[in-house]
């Protein structure tokens, strides 16, 4: 069996597609001073809007609303139905703290109290 929808009628459902993936998806990446909406992601790499993206190449900054996700290194490797694809190179986790260059032992006290 076949489906036929007429060019407007898939338009229409291709739009409709589109909107609600936005709606429901709350991933951008920055770079620089730009923001770009993620329309879906997968675990190598995510796709933009091909018409709002540019050619991005490099590092950029992912976030899940305001809560920034990861660094990541990307390369754009493909266009196809209107998204443009971008694969990771690398990816950092981001965390709230600084990286120790020594070892600290669980045990060890947080603060240390002076005697009076």
């Amino acid at each position: 069996m076949t489906t036929f929808l007429p060019p407007d009628v898939q338009a229409g459902l291709d739009a409709a597609r589109k909107k609600s993936m936005l709606k429901n998806n709350r991933l951008r990446i920055e770079t620089g001073d730009e923001s770009y909406r993620i329309l879906r992601a997968w675990e190598n790499g995510f796709a933009l809007e091909a018409e709002d993206a540019p050619h991005l190449r490099g590092l950029v900054d992912m976030y899940d609303g305001a809560r920034h996700i990861c660094h990541c290194l990307i390369v754009a490797s493909g266009e196809e139905h209107g998204e443009k694809y971008f694969e990771y190179k690398l990816m950092t986790e981001a965390t709230g703290e600084q990286p120790l260059d020594f070892y600290r032992s669980p045990e060890a006290p947080v603060a240390l109290l002076e005697k009076h």
